[in-house]
Order: C-alpha cells, then sequence, then structure tokens
C-alpha cells in the first residue's frame, strides 16, 4: 500500500526584513501561508528589524499612518511615506554591510527595492520575502490568507485552513503554545509542531556576534552557504516528518 506523501503547512504574519527562524520554519513546510489578513500589531515585527553595525544593533523602522491600526488588517497597512524612510533605510545597509563578503551579490537587490514605491507594508513584506526565499533555494507554493476568504479566527483559523489545505501537520512558532487548541486538532487527526528554534552563530562584522537580526545580516556575511547556517543545530524535514508517523 502507498502511504501518502505528509502534507506539513506552516503560516506567518508579514514581516519587515525578517530573522532566520522564519526562513527555517518554511524551509520545513510543503506550503506556506502569508497572514495578511490578521490584525497588526504595533510594536511588534510587522514593520521592524534589526540589522548590525560598527555601533552594535540598531533598528530599522518602516513609518505607518497608524490612525485605527488597531481595528486593521495587516493588508491594509498603509506606510507613510511623507518620511524619507526607504532612502535611509538603504544607506544604514549600505553603511553597515559594505565591507561584508557577499556585499555585491545583494546589494543591487536592495538598492532596487529601495528605489520603488511602496503604498502597502504588506507588499514590501512580501516581495522581500519572496527574494530571501529564493537567495536561500526555499521553493514552496506561496498562498496568502486573503485570497481565501476563512472566516474563523487564532487557532480556529489555523485548523480551518489545515483541513481546507489538506496538511497533516502545521507548524506553529513557539508562541503558538499560548493559543493553540491542541485537542481540536487531535480530533482533526492534524498534528503540530512548535517550533523552538536555536539560533545559530556565525561569522560577523563588526565584534562580537548579536543574535536575533534580520536574515539580510546572515546573508551578507555568509551568502551561499547561509541555508547551511539557518538549518544548524535545528530539527530537518527528515526528523519532523519522523516525529508524525
Amino acid at each position: 500500500v502507498m502511504m501518502k506523501n505528509k502534507v506539513i503547512l506552516t503560516a506567518h504574519q508579514p514581516v519587515y526584513l525578517p530573522w532566520l527562524g522564519l526562513l527555517h520554519k518554511i524551509s520545513l513546510a510543503d506550503m506556506f501561508v502569508y497572514f495578511d489578513d490578521v490584525q497588526y500589531q504595533t510594536k511588534d515585527w510587522n514593520n521592524r528589524n534589526k540589522i548590525k553595525t560598527d555601533q552594535g544593533d540598531i533598528w530599522l523602522t518602516v513609518p505607518v499612518l497608524s490612525k485605527n491600526h488597531f481595528q486593521i488588517m495587516l493588508k491594509d497597512v498603509v506606510i507613510n511615506n511623507n518620511l524619507p524612510w526607504a532612502r535611509k533605510h538603504f544607506k544604514s545597509i549600505y553603511i553597515a554591510y559594505k565591507k561584508t563578503k557577499y556585499f555585491d551579490k545583494y546589494i543591487g537587490f536592495f538598492e532596487d527595492v529601495y528605489s520603488k514605491h511602496w503604498d502597502k507594508l504588506t507588499d514590501i513584506n512580501e516581495y522581500m520575502l519572496k527574494h530571501f526565499m529564493k537567495f536561500l533555494n526555499i521553493e514552496k507554493p506561496f498562498y496568502k490568507l486573503s485570497d481565501f476568504g476563512f472566516t474563523s479566527a487564532k487557532s480556529d483559523l489555523v485548523l480551518e485552513m489545515c483541513k481546507k489545505m489538506g496538511a497533516d501537520l502545521y507548524i506553529f512558532g513557539i508562541q503558538g503554545k499560548n493559543y493553540a487548541d491542541i485537542e481540536a486538532f487531535n480530533n482533526a487527526n492534524i498534528k503540530v509542531y512548535f517550533q523552538d528554534y536555536k539560533h545559530p552563530v556565525y561569522d560577523q562584522m563588526h565584534g562580537a556576534f548579536i543574535p536575533y537580526l534580520s536574515v539580510i545580516d546572515l546573508l551578507f556575511n555568509c551568502g551561499e552557504e547561509s541555508m547551511n547556517v539557518i538549518r544548524s543545530g535545528n530539527i530537518t524535514k527528515e526528523e519532523l516528518l519522523k516525529s508524525i508517523s
């Protein structure tokens, strides 16, 4: 009897210049859903992340028009283009990484991104995430939550999505433990896995190693070795599949 291939699904909200853990999570899955249709969170990673400079780590934050942002969905968050944020971000990245080994390989991409006009936060986040996946050879079907029209929220939304998409296992981030209704997943015969990402150490510029930066820090420093670095010390897809067989 042929065993049906187990399908692994994961999802994540739009984040700006994502960290390594997100790309590891996507690499473990067979399908990825971009959670653009959930509520915007302030002081989250939706519109900011860190890079490393000779002054230590700094935040790069995309300014958003924040009127009513507690009521609005991520896909509707508008960038405040009255501020020269794009020029500033490009300049910060340029200066921070100009002496790295892989500067020439990636800087053109950022020059291109920051010279385009972006109205919606999710659009620049999606564009960049797809390119980071490409740089890391992570080839996955990429879906957007807003294209589905699901009606539930939180854990129920994830479960509804898993059922519709035929998933056998769903990968939550470690915070998922706070809201996942594990019993409901068990009843639906869908396994859950909580990703507890172990952050690797790699060669960086500018002194002592700083973890939890944007993946761009890794790319500029490690180039085509980046995916191996992301995986090091973390669960593989094979191990994950074994855990659900």
